[in-house]
């Protein structure tokens, strides 16, 4: 479409989004949320095709404006943290989708390298988890429980710590992309490759479906959520590296500011996940397998839907407006 075209097709509903955030009409906080999704699906098709326009430069400043304007509106903590659960985060996510999808490629390319390399090198495992992991996990395979690892300690220990743990590993994929983004894939490949050689392990001591129904009960969030971290840190090193029409410190401060966000979103799925871990885990060897393979489907399909399908069901493209 051409920049005429496209500015002829909209500028009537962007001249009524200017009066309804400048106060001129009285407008529904939800109803202007909703139309400040169809402004950023503007924004970024303006981005794609007219990147050095005066319409990207005039959108850009519409869209930061009825931001800070819902945020006035919407005053209470549960209006704000619905707003930004509910159309920032898919948002954030749909406009970075390229981000997505290089997490997920490192993702699986990481745990490719641990599983081919535990397969073909019987030391790498030893290696990659520590003697005394191995030779504790060998132990409580012959005695029957192979991940009695997760019984250890009590309930709310285990779910204190195990949450800690987890917080700090997403801090570091996020933070670390201001290492130009090298950091985040260092991290993403150290554990893409320890859970690869870790379910190898387990495989090959014929018990890969035992620590399949335990372990994921809690992993499928955990490390889904480490993914979208990863996301997040690739975002912060990219806003470093390619800042486009912005000043570098812009573009980082924009990074960082947007890296955040997909940051935040994933605590929840974080704490749950620990939850899981120090609560439900532990049970794992004596509740049926419909129960776990149950709540790993649920969890698996929840946090999947909220990052893979949801952004994408908002979406309203330039051609139906």
């Amino acid at each position: 479409m051409r920049e005429v075209a496209f500015i002829k097709r909209n500028k009537n509903k962007w001249l009524s989004f200017e009066e309804a955030i400048g106060g001129k009409v009285n407008t529904n906080p939800d109803d202007l949320a909703g139309l400040y999704i169809q402004l950023i699906n503007d924004l970024s098709f303006s981005r794609t095709y007219y990147p050095k326009s005066k319409t990207t430069v005039y959108l850009n400043h519409l869209a930061a404006t009825a931001y800070q304007k819902i945020y006035t509106t919407t005053r209470t903590d549960k209006s704000q943290i619905k707003f930004f659960f509910q159309y920032e985060v898919p948002t954030i996510i749909r406009e970075h989708k390229k981000y997505l999808v290089f997490a997920f490629a490192i993702f699986f390319i990481s745990v490719s390298l641990g599983v081919l390399s535990a397969i073909y090198d019987d030391a790498f495992v030893r290696l990659i988890l520590g003697d005394d992991y191995v030779e504790m996990t060998l132990k409580n395979i012959a005695n029957g429980d192979a991940v009695a690892v997760y019984k250890s300690g009590s309930n709310w220990g285990s779910f204190i710590g195990i949450t800690m743990n987890n917080l700090k590993v997403g801090l570091y994929c996020f933070i670390l992309g201001v290492t130009g983004g090298l950091g985040t894939v260092y991290i993403a490949l150290q554990n893409g490759i320890m859970l690869g050689a870790f379910q190898t392990f387990f495989g090959q001591h014929d018990v890969f479906w035992e620590s399949v129904r335990g372990i994921w009960i809690h992993g499928a969030m955990e490390i889904f959520a480490i993914v979208i971290e990863v996301m997040a840190g690739l975002i912060l090193g990219a806003s470093i590296l390619f800042p486009g029409t912005y000043t570098r410190l812009e573009s980082f401060k924009k990074g960082m500011k947007t890296g955040i966000k997909i940051w935040l979103s994933t605590l929840p799925f974080t704490f749950a996940a620990g939850f899981l871990e120090g609560f439900v885990t532990r049970y794992s060897n004596v509740m049926p397998n419909f129960m776990s393979v149950g709540i790993i489907l649920i969890t698996l399909g929840l946090i999947s839907w909220y990052y893979l399908m949801y952004p994408f069901q908002q979406t309203i493209s330039a051609e139906e407006l």
